[in-house]
């Protein structure tokens, strides 16, 4: 093959990709944005309640067997070092015969090592006991350790069952503590409500290749973003169509502070038709008339307190 057919080749490929690159940009509303110092994140999803335990699945905690379990006697761990060093001791016999014998028939060099590794052992024996030797349980002692923010769980009756303590506050629950210190009104339920509304809007706004009705609605990079699909979809002289919407969950599943601004992501799942058509055929240029399933994180923020939201970022899951 000449350089001028690999060259020919290098080009097409090209074009090739930026074309596919260009589709990918022709559909609903695209992801992009800035959401903060988490614009590089993974949004966190919606969480799930954690499923009760049952007595056919009992914790970890009620399950662990006790200490006295956990160890083996005293004088098993002592017999079994010594009969380890001596056997020790036998297999260096037999490996190296004479080698190390004493002056004038005295302790030789093996017998030293031997002697000070039973004695390291044993040394390192008793001090693994005492560590692991439990504490006595006063009444009423130890309430920071048993119910402060680092403790997890405390044991009840010294018969080994375990009462977990309360969960701290998750990160969702932190960032809505923060934003009702300044909106006391705010609800999450209500706001998930409302960005359905953006979600369906915003499409609308693709399709007629037109955001000015949206621009109180998203911060003004996201408008320009937005702005500029629909400017390249008409460029394109092609239609996105966004049909059959249908929105099964709608959840707040980030809320948090930062530089003065609020900044709360909602968790869509929903089900739509995407395609774009030709404007001059009507012909399908891309997506389908099927409906799929999607879920997508939007991100709103606005200046703390209780002003207006703004769209600022969309990302896909």
């Amino acid at each position: 093959m000449t350089s001028r057919a690999r060259l020919i080749l290098i080009g097409v490929a090209l074009v090739s990709l930026l074309l596919t690159d260009t589709a990918s940009v022709l559909a609903r509303a695209g992801s992009g944005g800035s959401r903060g110092s988490r614009s590089y994140s993974t949004p966190a999803r919606p969480s799930s309640p954690a499923s009760p335990t049952t007595p056919s699945s009992p914790s970890p905690a009620l399950t662990q067997p006790s200490p006295s379990q956990q160890r083996p006697g005293f004088f098993g761990g002592l017999m079994g070092g010594i009969a380890g060093f001596a056997l020790g001791g036998l297999l260096g016999s037999m490996l190296f015969g004479g080698m190390g014998g004493g002056f004038g028939g005295g302790i030789g060099l093996l017998e030293l090592l031997l002697i000070g590794g039973a004695t390291f052992f044993l040394f390192r024996l008793l001090r693994g006991r005492q560590a692991t030797q439990p504490e006595p349980a006063y009444a009423g002692a130890g309430g920071a350790s048993a119910y402060g923010a680092k403790s997890e769980s405390w044991s009840a009756g010294g018969r080994g069952a375990t009462v977990e303590a309360p969960a701290g506050p998750s990160d969702l629950e932190r960032g809505l503590g923060s934003i009702r210190q300044t909106d006391p009104s705010f609800d999450p339920v209500a706001f998930a409500g409302w960005a359905k509304t953006v979600f369906t809007d915003v499409q609308g706004g693709i399709t007629r290749r037109d955001m000015s009705a949206m621009n109180d609605r998203l911060t003004p990079q996201e408008y320009a973003r937005l702005q500029a699909q629909c400017d390249q979809l008409r460029g394109a002289r092609r239609t996105s169509r966004v049909e059959q919407i249908q929105i099964a969950s709608a959840e707040v599943s980030e809320a948090w502070q930062e530089g003065g601004q609020d900044w709360v992501t909602v968790y869509f799942a929903a089900s739509l038709v995407d395609f774009t058509v030709d404007d001059l055929t009507g012909a399908v240029v891309e997506g389908s008339k099927t409906p799929q399933d999607i879920e997508e994180y939007w991100t709103f923020t606005r200046p703390v307190g209780p002003k207006p939201w703004r769209l600022s970022a969309i990302q896909t899951s």
